[in-house]
């Protein structure tokens, strides 16, 4: 049994409905006035409401208003003695569902509600089929994005099974380029786009001997022009995968300088992606930051220092400021 509820200051009119709408099995409520129909939509839910346009004080179209916006469930259809275009462009508006005149023509009345009541069904059963549909995409776009997560950091295991002195890095660099990234700003799908490129941007490195990558001691240049070549090789890796965000060319351009002198491709500022500048920067402070097989680590203050002392030279100014504002014990435990 659906549940109708009546708002006419007319005692007559409301005495009428109800005796025709109660007749045809549906239950029904009454009110004078808006704020007897609010009180009593806030305790008993109705199906459907019938709002008189010219109400005592609030209007049946601001009440009808009020319904839509805090009772999205109810169907509305609005009654009136005023046939006039100022009055069915009110109903329009406040996105009523039927529009009647009065006197009622009871049959009239009849097709009216039922039809009000199966537009709501079905307006409901589509809401619901949508929510259900949004819900699926949420959970579908959880699995594929843990998917992702999991392929990227069997990614970063390979690099790390030719490179163990170097364990754990790429993951660092990661969370490092995240921090900053969300300290300079970006919103959290680009924070989430670095951090993905964050844990494979030495991806290009099981191209290089593993000999090479695990010398305790200094790289003459062949070996070092050799491990120069990571960069193009993971991008080339990565060459043909679709990516919401451009992970190839911020795994390219992550060892690219302001003034030119980085590598691979010797790029100036307007030419480095945003995300390769905060990448290359997360990836020095992690790398002075920890041991290597030819040296000591170095620390975070110094390593600090050394980065903010080439702020505008090779490194973007406002990443050098981004690092600077994440708070130091992040920055530590992530270093740990």
């Amino acid at each position: 049994m659906s549940n109708l509820l009546v708002v006419d200051d007319d005692s007559l009119v409301r005495k009428n409905l109800g005796r025709i709408l109660t007749g045809q099995g549906y239950y029904c409520s009454f009110a004078s006035n808006s704020s007897e129909a609010r009180k009593h939509l806030e305790t008993q839910p109705a199906d459907l409401a019938f709002c008189d346009v010219e109400l005592p004080g609030e209007s049946g179209i601001h009440l009808a208003r009020y319904i839509k916006h805090h009772h999205k469930d109810t169907a509305i259809i609005m009654l009136t003695s005023r046939d006039d275009a100022t009055t069915v462009d009110g109903a329009i508006d406040a996105a009523a569902d039927g529009y009647m005149l009065k006197p009622f023509n009871t049959n009239e009345m009849i097709i009216s509600t039922r039809n009000a009541l199966q537009k709501r069904k079905l307006e409901i059963l589509n809401r619901k089929y949508r929510q259900h549909l949004e819900e699926m995409l949420v959970e579908r776009t959880t699995k594929l994005k843990n998917a992702v997560n999991n392929i990227f950091l069997v990614l970063s295991r390979m690099v790390e099974a030719k490179d163990p002195y170097t364990a754990g890095h790429q993951l660092r660099v990661s969370e490092l380029a995240a921090a900053i990234f969300k300290e300079y700003g970006a919103t959290k799908d680009h924070v989430e786009g670095i951090r993905l490129a964050g844990m494979i941007h030495d991806l290009g490195k099981i191209s290089v001997p593993a000999d090479i990558l695990s010398k305790p001691s200094r790289l003459t240049k062949l070996e070092y022009d050799l491990v120069r070549t990571h960069s193009r090789s993971g991008s080339e890796i990565l060459k043909g995968f679709q990516f919401p965000w451009p992970i190839a060319d911020m795994i390219l351009q992550h060892h690219e300088r302001l003034d030119g002198t980085g590598y691979p491709q010797g790029l100036t500022d307007g030419d480095i992606l945003p995300e390769a500048k905060v990448l290359g920067v997360a990836d020095v402070l992690e790398a002075m930051a920890s041991y290597r097989p030819y040296r000591p680590a170095l620390g975070l203050d110094k390593a600090l220092s050394e980065i903010e002392s080439h702020r505008g030279k090779y490194y973007d100014p406002d990443v050098v400021d981004a690092l600077l504002r994440v708070d130091r014990q992040e920055v530590a435990a992530i270093l740990q």
